[in-house]
């Protein structure tokens, strides 16, 4: 812990030093999130409720599942299957970004930044979402199957960082110079 001390003095506001220390934030966030996404369905399996329509195009159940499955009903998925994944992720991201700010980037949030940060990061996790299934399916229909899930969470954590990353660095958490007229 002393060794981590002198390098975070030393390296304090480098941006290299930033964004090892956003990745070792990024795997106890995964740490979380998989935690998470396995407690999780203990009590949401049970929803068979449908997804609305404005849902149904991103998470279409052809391209998620190859067979029928508690997970769809009439052919649509259901809230059951959604529910685990997405606050799972969204979850985890709220740690992350909590410890980002005082860790990473020891910068002060603000009610907006916040606000900004919670509808960028549904955003992003309705996109990563959508592309892990695309992923899965185009993989599922080669050799790549086994593979499949992990490849495409990788995909999607790596569609995160490269948001989430600048965005808190640059906007969010964003140190002030001396001549910086921006209001809090």
């Amino acid at each position: 812990m002393e060794t981590w001390k002198k390098l975070d003095l030393r390296f304090g506001d480098k941006a290299w030093w930033q964004f090892v220390k956003f990745n070792l934030v990024s795997f106890s966030i995964t740490l979380v999130q998989l935690l998470l996404a396995n407690v999780l369905p203990l009590f949401f399996d049970g929803l068979t409720e449908k997804l609305p329509g404005f849902l149904r195009g991103i998470f279409n159940s052809e391209a998620l599942f190859s067979e029928p499955g508690p997970y769809v009903r009439d052919g649509v998925v259901t809230w059951g299957y959604v529910l685990p994944f997405f606050l799972s992720n969204f979850l985890a991201n709220i740690y992350g970004y909590f410890m980002n700010m005082r860790t990473t980037f020891r910068g002060k949030g603000t009610r907006l930044g916040l606000a900004v940060y919670l509808v960028v990061l549904t955003s992003l996790i309705l996109f990563t979402t959508w592309l892990q299934g695309l992923i899965v399916a185009r993989l599922g229909e080669g050799g790549w199957k086994e593979l499949s899930r992990t490849i495409a969470a990788l995909a999607a954590g790596l569609v995160q960082m490269a948001v989430l990353f600048p965005l808190e660095k640059f906007v969010l958490f964003r140190k002030k110079e001396k001549n910086d007229e921006r209001p809090e």
